[in-house]
């Protein structure tokens, strides 16, 4: 019996099912199993995902931001819609995977519009690099000292390098969050 696959929809007819209440509980429990091994691998997947740090959703490859950035300039848009912007020929099925998976990211949004699923952006490109940079810098802030240094030290180092009216603008807005910060320690 095993290496003969008992499955309702392949191997058997229904009429022998009825007749062989034995065939029937292995053909039963085969297909449940079936159903719990791809309901736990959802599970996992999706696990796995949640588990996945918010820099890594906002990291994009090279189709993926060529894809964001069609989608920024031209708004929603179906797969067929994608692809006809693309730069290069690529598979409909590519473009589909591709943005299934940004929408997975939770950098696009989709409805259903007739058989296709129409894309739109989540946030702009504008909040985009603004995430990016925030988990670049929440990533050094959160490591060791020396790291935390390292980007201060740069940073301050950049700023001086590309204007000082940008160095006291800097100064002012740690000032501005410093009183933020005392205005919320006080009851």
């Amino acid at each position: 019996m095993r290496g003969l696959a008992v499955r309702e929809s392949k191997y058997l007819n229904p009429a022998t099912l009825q007749k062989s209440p034995l065939l029937a509980l292995v053909s039963s429990v085969l297909l449940k199993r079936d159903n719990m091994r791809a309901t736990v691998i959802r599970f996992l997947k999706n696990r796995i995902h949640r588990g996945a740090s918010p820099s890594q959703s906002l990291a994009l490859g090279t189709l993926e931001f060529e894809l964001m950035e069609i989608l920024w300039s031209n708004g929603e848009s179906n797969v067929r819609d994608v692809v006809s912007k693309l730069s290069r020929p690529l598979a409909y099925t590519t473009v589909m995977t591709t943005l299934d998976r940004l929408f997975k990211k939770g950098l696009l949004d989709r409805h259903k519009s007739d058989r296709a699923f129409v894309y739109s952006p989540s946030f702009s490109h504008q909040e985009w690099e603004r995430r990016r940079a925030g988990d670049l810098v929440a990533g050094f802030l959160s490591g060791p000292n020396p790291s935390r240094e390292l980007l201060l030290s740069c940073l301050l180092d950049a700023v001086g390098e590309h204007d000082a009216k940008l160095l006291d603008e800097l100064e002012k807005k740690i000032r501005s969050r410093r009183k933020e910060l005392l205005r919320q320690e006080q009851p």
